[in-house]
């Protein structure tokens, strides 16, 4: 490990010391503070490989995400209970201090789903849509005007609150649709999504995430596209990674790390047409050989402008 890597996990692990002590990860002056330290340390572009670090570093990391995965779902809440106090949320979503994030990130996430899907999908499923499904919203209001949304979550609160955010709109109570349930129990009804939606927090580790993407290899319908979201480099301290040798019974079409203020890094694949039964025999992953080691990234923005 290089010196710089050295001086990045020093002070990650410094970062995370604090946020443990924190009596609460609820917004507030301390909260917003460290978390915002926290994400400028991790977002410069880093060679860093988080798979090599050690067992020590490695345990940090994974209560450092889980960290971060409830300190988003309560500044998520926060401000979905601010937005549900107005007659019409949806018009004042750019208090939500990350909007501008999401109108990147999803622009980025249509501009691939483009690339890989020859029709417009008529139903797509959002698996993780928490306290306030922006990402849904984002895509509904500018690229996706006519998709019908179907946003899962386990929570029965989250749900509530985000449907309470689109209730006041004619066209978006019709078009955003809010189910309470494990996604794990679900299994006819996936084979009805053109694209399903995974959130970066479902499943917080490893084996939580082979779990979930195992699941949907077996239930989604076949052809249908998969929409990840994973982190590269130091910003692997904030987000699970998604190996693409781990999507079996999938092909991966595309791999993009944004290097900009967007964190997450976006994975395509597609649920292979063919019937496989590799998933219930053990037979391991199906994944193109190539797949794994020579993934083209490519950056879908270069050619695109963007409007305000």
């Amino acid at each position: 490990m290089g010196c710089q890597d050295e001086l990045l996990v020093e002070k990650v692990c410094e970062m995370y010391e604090k946020i443990s002590r924190l009596e609460s990860l609820k917004p507030s002056k301390d909260v917003n503070m460290l978390f915002t330290q926290l994400v400028r340390t991790c977002m410069p572009p880093s060679p860093i490989d988080v798979t090599k670090l050690c067992k020590r570093v490695q345990e940090m990391r994974s209560k450092l995400i889980r960290l971060c995965g409830e300190a988003e779902g309560l500044l998520e809440g926060h401000f979905s209970t601010i937005l549900g106090s107005y007659e019409n949320p949806l018009d004042h979503l750019n208090l939500f201090p990350y909007y501008s994030n999401y109108l990147k990130l999803s622009l980025l996430e249509f501009t691939l789903l483009s690339q890989n899907c020859t029709h417009v999908p008529s139903k797509i499923a959002f698996v993780g849509s928490g306290p306030l499904p922006l990402t849904s919203i984002v895509l509904a209001s500018y690229h996706l005007t006519t998709t019908t949304f179907h946003n899962y979550d386990i929570d029965p609160a989250a749900n509530s609150m985000a449907a309470h955010l689109v209730a006041s709109d004619p066209d978006f109570s019709k078009r955003m649709l809010f189910h309470t349930t494990d996604i794990m129990n679900v299994t006819n009804e996936l084979k009805e999504y053109d694209v399903v939606y995974l959130a970066a927090l479902v499943g917080m580790d490893k084996e939580e995430k082979i779990q979930v993407m195992d699941h949907l290899a077996k239930h989604m319908a076949p052809g249908a596209l998969l929409m990840l979201r994973s982190a590269h480099g130091a910003r692997a301290f904030l987000y699970p990674v998604i190996d693409p040798c781990d999507l079996r019974g999938f092909e991966v079409l595309s791999i993009f790390h944004p290097t900009d203020e967007v964190i997450n890094s976006v994975v395509v694949a597609r649920k292979f047409p063919m019937h496989v039964h590799s998933l219930d025999q053990g037979l391991g992953p199906m994944i193109l050989p190539s797949k794994c080691s020579e993934i083209q990234v490519f950056n879908p923005l270069e050619e695109l402008t963007i409007e305000e």
